[in-house]
């Protein structure tokens, strides 16, 4: 299945092109830089033919034999086996073949491609040299303040996806207006996936040819500057009920409604009078001193309220997670009889670990009285039948009211029907009237914003079939967090929340094991269970050379991060999608997984023998199924080991990966196809 390992030098491919000019780039396994050079280059690396009696290249030459022995050491393989250039004209008969072969390329697909992509072809076989892709870089060190992944990657800028032809996207024979309800929206009010998903599939649904909007809260917290248009449109009265003396008395909040546009996005944002009251002030999305049941149940009513003064008549309101949940039983056991007809109704649940618990009193907070919905049949929370008082359930509401529901991905349907995800609400979607409108569709991501041959975090852009830039990126990152440099070290990343849902125990070990498989380790994440990984950073790895644990989230970093990594860490508990193996993926990183939920979906085991050999996801990756450390270890020492002993099977393998079409299209296409089934007309 797997081809053994050829090539004499004993050099991993993805190192092969970093090996192979050790000669002339000293500083590649952290040698002191050489006077007169920049970025630890020296001057006559590149461009000026030095006399080849200088002692400059004498020291070069002598300096080679020191590093084949380092590498040999390094790879445990005798040293006559490390392929170096050892001369100035050996190099220059290597530089020109090169340059032949591209030619001669460029020549032959010439004869068959249109004029674009003749253009495109040069272009990337031109950008694909090594030198080229690392002239531009700006090489970090670990002293740096700020850290480097504050400030540009290159001083010469670099894009590899210049004169690509652009994405055919179909347009659908029917358009709908659509209008996304949601309490995030990536990138200016994002937490967790949620927000990818509302921007992704908006943006992929608009691209089809439908109107899309989103509705979103004005946080007080949202980057004004990213949003394009912002405009004040009208001021309305929302009903709302209030708390005072102890009781719930209805009045309304005036309320302002702004339009705008955020990552191209038609957006309309709802902000109440904050003379009145505190709702969504603070410098975060949640977590504020508001109460944010009350907020959410206030925005519900709003979004509905301002749709009817509006004239608004959508065909779709796409709700998302229990903070929109109240809006399916407001419309249609009001809004849809005092004039808003048209619209119908989805809802995706992205996690079912927080289903909208509230009092019948609270409810009121929505301008209606919670005994409208107390009934079982409706929103009672089964759980509290009995109680004194009884409660609702804000979600197994809106699973009853709205017309579809999905959820992010195909496993985690089935699991919430039979395996216990959905905890209580089992029993609620599988009623037959309600599990027949239930279904999972698979999330995306968004191709553009994460694609590494245009990506400006990346110190060099890669394509799989212009792929040298992956091990330069593994390099800088090695570089700028104080790693030791080793190409061939296997490198395994985790860009995740710190919460018990992604794994604790599973990355705290796979730290340690990767370390015992002679591999490096990093952690990017935050979440309320970083403590243990604090202590360790500052602690036991502490100045580790093979482990950086970083407690904290830098959008750009993890870009970098993707793009070094060989190996992606995702053991989650239980996940419904899941879009760090995606992109992971699209960076050619491989996924280590624990199969469960919207992983068992994307990735399948290299080594299993089931599975549809036409499908984009068969053996990309390496899964395991308990939640102990020796199911971790069993997927875990296979990817190391692979990386180790089958180099060459391990490279096409991360360039397979990448050709995955993991963009929104597909999904997008499935929403449209489920729209059509419930819209009126």
């Amino acid at each position: 299945m797997r081809h053994s390992p050829s090539g004499s030098a004993g050099l991993h491919p993805s190192a092969k092109f970093v090996s192979q000019r050790l000669a002339l780039q000293p500083h590649s396994l952290h040698r002191p830089r050489r006077q007169g050079s920049q970025n630890g280059l020296a001057k006559s690396s590149f461009g000026e033919r030095s006399n080849s009696n200088s002692p400059d290249l004498l020291g070069l030459l002598a300096e080679n034999e020191a590093l084949k022995q380092e590498v040999a050491k390094l790879r445990g393989i005798p040293k006559d086996q490390v392929t170096v250039a050892f001369s100035i004209e050996d190099y220059e008969q290597q530089q020109q073949q090169q340059q032949l072969d591209l030619e001669g390329e460029a020549a032959s697909s010439s004869a068959q491609a249109p004029p674009q992509a003749q253009a495109h072809q040069a272009g990337a076989q031109a950008l694909g040299r090594t030198d080229q892709l690392e002239s531009g870089i700006s090489w970090p060190s670990f002293s740096e303040s700020p850290p480097f992944w504050k400030r540009p990657p290159r001083h010469q800028a670099l894009n590899l996806g210049e004169g690509r032809a652009a994405r055919e996207v179909p347009q659908d024979p029917c358009s709908f207006h659509i209008i996304h309800v949601t309490a995030e929206m990536a990138p200016v009010a994002k937490v967790g996936g949620l927000a990818d998903v509302v921007t992704g599939l908006a943006k992929a649904c608009l691209e089809r040819g439908h109107q899309v909007e989103v509705m979103l809260p004005f946080y007080e917290c949202l980057p004004e500057e990213e949003i394009a248009d912002l405009q004040h449109e009208l001021d309305f009265d929302a009903p709302k009920g209030a708390m005072w003396d102890g009781q719930m008395r209805l009045g309304s909040l005036r309320t302002q409604a702004f339009r705008g546009r955020i990552d191209g996005i038609p957006v309309i944002l709802l902000r109440p009078d904050w003379r009145e009251c505190n709702i969504f002030q603070g410098n975060r999305i949640y977590g504020g001193s508001y109460n944010e049941l009350e907020a959410y149940l206030y925005f519900s009513r709003a979004c509905l309220e301002y749709l009817l003064i509006s004239g608004s008549q959508p065909h779709i309101l796409h709700i998302h997670e229990w903070q929109t949940s109240a809006l399916p039983l407001l419309y249609w056991d009001k809004y849809h009889n005092d004039g808003l007809k048209r619209p119908r109704i989805v809802l995706t649940l992205h996690n079912l670990d927080n289903s909208g618990e509230c009092r019948q009193e609270e409810f009121a907070f929505t301008g209606l009285p919670g005994e409208m919905f107390a009934t079982i049949d409706k929103a009672l929370d089964e759980r509290t039948i009995g109680h004194n008082p009884e409660r609702l359930c804000l979600l197994k509401g809106a699973i009853i009211y709205s017309n579809a529901v999905t959820t992010v991905s195909p496993t985690y349907a089935r699991e919430s029907l039979s395996g216990g995800a959905a905890g209580w609400l089992q029993s609620t979607l599988a009623k037959p009237d309600l599990r027949n409108k239930f279904q999972g569709v698979l999330n995306g991501i968004d191709t553009a914003a994460w694609d590494p041959a245009e990506d400006a975090a990346l110190p060099a852009p890669f394509t799989a079939d212009q792929w040298q830039g992956k091990a330069l990126c593994k390099r800088y990152l090695q570089m700028g967090l104080g790693m030791e440099v080793d190409p061939a070290k296997p490198l395994v990343v985790c860009v995740t929340r710190l919460v018990p849902q992604k794994g604790i125990h599973l990355i705290r070990h796979g730290i340690f094991r990767t370390l015992e498989q002679g591999g490096q380790f990093v952690l990017l994440g935050s979440g309320h269970a970083d403590g243990e990984f604090r202590s360790l950073a500052e602690g036991q790895l502490r100045d580790h050379p093979d482990v950086r644990l970083l407690t904290l989230y830098n959008e750009p970093l993890s870009h970098i991060i993707y793009a070094a990594g060989d190996f992606v860490l995702v053991p989650s508990m239980f996940e419904p999608c899941g879009l760090t193996q995606l992109i992971a993926m699209r960076y050619g990183t491989i996924p280590v997984v624990r199969s469960t939920g919207g992983l068992a979906d994307t990735v399948k085991d290299v080594d299993a023998s089931e599975g549809d050999p036409s499908s984009q996801w068969n053996a990309n990756g390496y899964t395991f199924v308990g939640i102990d450390e020796g199911s971790l270890n069993y997927a875990l020492d296979r990817a190391l080991q692979h990386y180790r002993d089958q180099p060459e099977w391990w490279a096409k393998l991360s360039q397979r990966v990448m050709r995955i079409d993991s963009s929104w299209d597909l999904s997008a296409a499935s929403y449209v196809t489920l729209y059509k089934q419930i819209a009126s007309y």
